[in-house]
This record gives C-alpha cells, structure tokens and sequence, in this order.
C-alpha cells in the first residue's frame, strides 16, 4: 500500500494510508498517515460499527487539506473498546487450534469455489 500511495503521489493524487501497523508505514516513509490501534485487518473499526467506521474515513479525509509536512502521521482517538483483543491476538494454543484449522479450511474453500466460479464465467 505504501507504494501505491507514493505513485499515486508523484503523480499529484493525495493519499492517506489507514493502518495499526505504525512501524511499517512510519519506515516506508507515506506521506501521510492515519494510525489506528485496531486489531490488524481492521483499519476502520469494528465490522459494522458504521459510526466508528465514518469518524475513522473523516479524520483520513480531513487530513488531505490539513497536512502541510511530508511524512505525517495522526493518532485516531477511535478506540476498539476493551483491548482484551491484544491478550488473544494471533493466538494459537490447544484452546483454539480446531476451530482456526476448520476456519482457514473453510476459507480456503470458498476462495477455491470463487475462482471456479469466475473460470466458468471465461
């Protein structure tokens, strides 16, 4: 994403990146940046919290005209709630192997059924 934005950039385009990965998008230098402290793969908030989602995409939004140094990053107020999901993040134990095996096959059969799908439509 880093360096879409930087090509979107040169090519006089603003971009904002949204991300909770702060290291990784402070190194790759974007010029501008919206930190957020959620659980990775969910840069915008909670699935369906449309409120938290849209004060998220206007704090991004509003920083386009608002940024005047290269390089800026902004820390989003949004919080996900109680941060119990960090204790839990990318766990993996005898608690919990079942259920993530029986997800990820689940998933890998349903990417395998889309691209079937969309052979089929060729």
């Amino acid at each position: 994403m880093s360096l879409v934005a930087h090509h979107l950039e040169s090519e006089g385009i603003p971009t904002v990146v949204i991300g909770s990965a702060r290291d990784i998008v402070e190194e790759a230098g974007v010029p501008r940046f919206l930190f957020v402290d959620f659980p990775l793969g969910n840069p915008i908030g909670k699935p369906g919290d449309v409120e938290m989602q849209r004060s998220v995409v206007k704090l991004a939004l509003d920083m386009v005209p608002s940024t005047i140094a290269a390089r800026t990053t902004v820390q989003s107020p949004a919080r996900w709630g109680s941060d119990d999901w960090r204790a839990n993040f990318m766990r993996v134990d005898d608690s919990n192997r079942e259920l993530l095996a029986a997800t990820g096959a689940a998933r890998k059969k349903e990417q395998a059924d889309f691209r079937a799908k969309e052979r089929a439509k060729k």
